[in-house]
């Protein structure tokens, strides 16, 4: 097919990079349907809005932004063109997909995270004589992984690899596991076949993601279950792939073999996100996460011994249901003394269909607020000070983002990512920056801010 004959599909990601995953695998799905991706709304015959049903107001932005689309498909058909197919995916079309299509009657396609490789199935529903709105909810993880096509294109120099979907953990204020499902495994044998095909196609580091990446337990190639320790020591075998990471794992499921990997694997990065959401035991167990503060202290403890220049990143709620001012202090306590290289903190709200939507005892929003403001200042400064602890100090960069078009003689602004995923800035002349992409080159580091270093390097290019 053509460029002119291609249909132009626009695809809107909203949260986790599940969903940025999940979002190019529906582009590949579609590709053998004639659609090829577009960076805009306008004009494009498909939009999919990939949804996140984690932050606030996350369905009024999709009705927001079904509004506009809403206008676009019906100028779009008024001038004569061909109609516009509008869906919504992901997990607010999951656990609100009878309120999207009682409210938007513009919508023909609402579908779950576990069910995009039906996406021409529903395509053909929506485009046939006799149209039909296509409704798709279901949580056949395995079929979706089996039926999946191979990817179409690469996705650069770093990518990413859904290993393991669904939680079975059921945290009171989290929506995921009613719209991702139960805890599901892919296989080794089709994970090592897709990061081949990653590498092949030019990456040099792979992210692995799940919603607990670390609980993963797939059929090894051996027949027996392997952890993710070992799934990472095996991919590390690719010559290929310089760095694997991983992304978000749940303290309840550290197992021996990972911190093993940490240890003994330099392709695994010194950089966990490991989130304990609050440090007070009472909120702690009001969220049901059935760990202790001092559990997950211990655990940050056994990472630090197995590789002492191990970092963490971390996710906080700040103001659930019943936190006193004491649970505030104990949340703030913990945070300062772990060896945190940057961490992510909102204030609560509550998810439909949770348990802890229907708590009592809820935090005045002025209280949050205040909590909040303070929690991130103090986060901050540490932030700032694990960064500014790099002056001076070399750190592998790898360049992952494509240097902007200079004019001639102009120095190039040229950015990548450490081993502790800190963006990394340097500056260079045109003919060097083209040279360097995709390279990971060692920089010494020569000022430091709360979210980025910037340095220069050190070796040839």
């Amino acid at each position: 097919m053509t460029a002119k004959q291609a249909k132009k599909l626009y695809i809107k990601t909203w949260g986790c990079q599940m969903n940025v995953y999940d979002s190019h695998r529906m582009a590949d799905v579609l590709r053998p349907l004639g659609y090829e991706q577009v960076e805009e709304p306008e004009g494009a015959d498909m939009v999919i809005l990939n949804t996140c049903h984690i932050r606030e107001k996350a369905t009024e932005k999709v009705f927001s932004d079904l509004g506009r689309l809403r206008d676009a498909k019906e100028q779009k058909e008024a001038n004569g063109g061909d109609k516009m197919l509008i869906a919504v995916a992901g997990c607010v079309a999951q656990a609100e997909g009878e309120v999207i299509t009682s409210r938007a009657p513009c919508v023909d396609m609402v579908f779950g995270p576990q069910t995009y490789h039906e996406l021409p199935e529903m395509v053909a529903k929506a485009t046939g004589a006799i149209a039909k709105r296509a409704v798709y909810a279901d949580f056949a993880a395995e079929d979706k992984f089996d039926k999946l096509p191979e990817e179409q294109a690469s996705q650069g120099v770093t990518a990413f690899l859904s290993i393991q979907e669904g939680c079975d953990k059921f945290c009171t204020f989290c929506v995921v596991p009613y719209t991702r499902g139960a805890e599901y495994s892919r296989s080794v044998k089709s994970i090592l076949d897709e990061a081949k095909r990653l590498v092949d196609g030019g990456a040099k580091e792979l992210t692995l993601l799940g919603q607990n990446v670390n609980a993963f337990h797939g059929e090894g190639t051996d027949g027996k279950i392997w952890g993710l320790g070992r799934l990472m020591d095996e991919l590390s075998k690719m010559d290929a792939l310089e760095r694997i990471r991983y992304t978000t794992s749940h303290p309840r499921d550290v197992q021996d073999d990972l911190i093993e990997a940490h240890k003994n694997n330099p392709k695994v990065m010194p950089f966990i996100h490991l989130p304990v959401q609050s440090g007070s035991d009472a909120i702690l167990k009001a969220m049901n996460r059935k760990h202790t503060a001092d559990d997950y202290r211990r655990i940050i403890e056994r990472f630090v011994t197995a590789r002492p220049d191990i970092a963490f990143s971390s996710d906080f709620i700040i103001g659930f249901p019943g936190e006193t001012e004491q649970d505030f202090e104990d949340t703030l306590k913990l945070a300062t003394e772990m060896p945190y290289g940057s961490v992510y903190s909102f204030k609560y709200s509550a998810r439909p269909g949770t348990p802890a939507a229907n708590m009592k005892n809820l935090i005045a929003e002025k209280v949050k607020t205040e909590r909040l403001a303070k929690f991130q200042n103090a986060m901050i400064l540490k932030q700032k000070s694990f960064n500014e602890s790099f002056i001076g100090k070399t750190v592998n960069v790898l360049f992952d983002r494509k240097p902007e078009k200079q004019k001639d003689g102009q120095m190039g602004h040229l950015s990548g990512r450490s081993q502790y995923n800190q963006s990394v800035h340097i500056y260079l002349n045109p003919e060097q920056s083209e040279k360097i992409y995709g390279k990971i080159l060692p920089v010494m580091v020569t000022e430091a801010y709360p979210n980025s270093l910037t340095g220069e390097l050190t070796g040839k290019a």
